[in-house]
């Protein structure tokens, strides 16, 4: 057995998609940290294939996003058929407002463009290491990792972060609950090419159920579009003869045993697809059970959870990866702050306060969807696919929210900063999106709206000098459409222009307003330019900063 020191500052165990964006992040932050998975090489699975719009918004800001735009495929829409008649036909169509539509791509895809991000901050996986045990004590983590040749490694960490799946080797050491239930049915998966005669609209995917007389639906089949010429990912239910008993009662994800042969997932095809399809190039496959579990809290002292380990669910709306690397996007910057002795401990506490409830919203809300069906859901449409896209994710009952200000129906703190376009400088030919503007700023940004240039330069020396050393701040400003063209205000920070009036419209500013935007694109604060300094002290006192002389400004 090898001993070592503290060698780096946060151990993530689970290099799937959850565990590579908390390294991404962490890693983008400058916190040091070791990723370690079981697995001698990644899967190729496609398991999890949708990406939401608010999944690309976080990979934009991260400087990913162009990758993932190239490899993966648009996802426009749903057909749903019943006993071979077309019922629905749902359109995935966003408010234009909305900087990305739904996209799909394999998780082995995902994995890899995740890993080579990380890889060039740094980081590698480390293959064939599985978490054995560990202990934590007040100063830190102490844990045994052992490789696939049986070397083991006595590791001391601060921190742990457990991305380990249904299966949570960190859920179980630490004895956290994870109630719920499952689903009786057993599914089968296949990643096939589909030379298929559907007639079918480009990007959509289909669902074709069999509905008994008493309406009870006996037979399934979904098909999700994936790159590559007629490739989809097809689901559907188990025959008797290749359903397994889970093998430590957690009926969740891939089963062992036999999988499906194309035979299989052609019996199925032939007796729902809307139309003659051949099967074939079959890329891998297996049985599938779903169940419905959140841990009683997101983790213990020094020792967090996040993704599948924290909660599971149907896959109905493709949630729970992307619910997952919210969770690892909301745990890291925290870990940043803290590890850098930026903020108090106490901030990880917010972990968990903000993040189990989207997690309890949406286990409840694929459970019913799974099983009344989405196009039962009583919200509208637009409603509907704002929050299947997750963009309707907010912490506002959060201990971190600052204060509302402004009109009841502008972005508050607590909810999504959402994107915005037309803003422009007197050098910039392309106006640009807020997004763009937020690129590669991995701390808090300080958003100061007014039209008086005086106003804003005492604005951006106040801001500074309130987060000082303690808080990384970057602030930028914003002058209205009305602003004299051309005019570029010397005002200590980057300066743009509303030119489209879209910022306006968007975010409601009072008069001259100021916006704080957190590292994971939610809203900190919002408050009245003159009151720059109280709002980033009450910022600095949420995160358990110590402060400095307050500056007025």
């Amino acid at each position: 057995m090898a001993h070592t020191g503290t060698t780096t500052d946060v151990l993530i165990v689970g290099a799937g998609p959850v565990g590579l964006s908390a390294a991404a992040e962490l890693r983008r932050h400058g916190v040091r940290c070791r990723l370690v998975d079981r697995l001698p090489a990644r899967l190729p699975y496609a398991k999890a294939v949708g990406i939401q719009p608010r999944t690309l918004e976080l990979w934009d800001r991260m400087g990913l996003v162009r990758a993932v735009l190239e490899a993966a495929v648009p996802m426009r829409g749903q057909l749903t058929y019943v006993n071979g008649a077309e019922t629905t036909r749902l359109a995935l169509e966003l408010p234009p407002d909305v900087p990305y539509g739904f996209a799909a791509l394999p998780q082995y895809e995902t994995e890899r463009l995740l890993e080579e991000y990380v890889a060039g901050l740094g980081t590698t996986i480390e293959r064939g290491t599985e978490l054995v045990s560990f202990v934590q004590d007040p100063d830190g983590v102490t844990a045994l990792l052992r490789t696939a040749s049986g070397w083991t490694e006595e590791l001391r960490v601060p921190y742990l972060i457990g991305c380990d799946g249904a299966r949570s080797v960190v859920r179980k050491t630490l004895g956290l609950s994870y109630e719920g239930g499952a689903f009786p049915e057993a599914y089968m998966l296949g990643d096939v090419v589909a030379e298929a005669d559907w007639d079918l609209p480009r990007g959509y995917a289909l669902r074709s159920e069999h509905r008994a007389a008493d309406g009870s639906l006996d037979d399934v089949l979904v098909c999700i579009p994936l790159p590559g010429d007629g490739r989809y990912r097809m689901s559907m239910k188990v025959p008797p003869e290749l359903a397994t008993p889970p093998s430590d009662g957690l009926a969740h994800g891939l089963q062992g045993g036999h999988g499906p042969g194309l035979p299989h997932l052609q019996a199925v095809v032939d007796r729902l697809a809307p139309g003659p399809a051949r099967l074939s190039d079959l890329r891998w496959s297996s049985v599938f059970r779903i169940s419905h579990r959140i841990v009683g809290r997101y983790g213990e002292g020094r020792v967090f959870v996040a993704g599948d380990a924290a909660h599971i669910h149907p896959p109905t709306g493709a949630q729970g990866m992307n619910t997952g690397i919210q969770d690892a996007a909301n745990l890291a910057w925290k870990l940043a702050l803290v590890v850098r002795g930026e903020a108090g401990p106490g901030l990880l506490g917010s972990y968990d306060a903000e993040r189990r409830p989207v997690g309890e919203e949406v286990v409840g809300r694929t459970v019913r969807h799974a099983t009344r069906g989405i196009e039962n859901d009583p919200a509208d449409l637009t409603t509907l696919l704002l929050r299947e896209a997750q963009l309707l994710v907010d912490y506002r009952e959060g201990p971190l929210a600052g204060a509302p200000y402004g009109p009841v129906d502008a972005p508050q703190p607590g909810d999504l900063a959402p994107d915005c376009g037309g803003l422009t400088t007197p050098i910039a030919v392309h106006p640009l999106r807020l997004l763009d503007v937020l690129r590669d700023r991995p701390g808090h940004v300080a958003v100061l709206y007014g039209a008086d240039v005086t106003g804003l330069a005492r604005a951006v020396a106040a801001a500074r000098a309130a987060a000082g050393e303690r808080l990384p701040l970057d602030v930028i400003t914003l002058l209205p459409r009305d602003a004299e063209p051309g005019a570029a205000p010397a005002v200590g920070a980057p300066a743009y222009r509303d030119t489209a009036g879209e910022f306006a419209r968007i975010y409601l500013p009072d008069g001259a307003t100021g916006f704080v935007v957190r590292p994971d694109g939610q809203l900190a604060a919002r408050f009245p330019l003159g009151a720059v300094t109280a709002a980033l002290t009450d910022c600095l006192m949420a995160l358990s900063v110590p402060l400095r002389d307050p500056v007025v400004a």
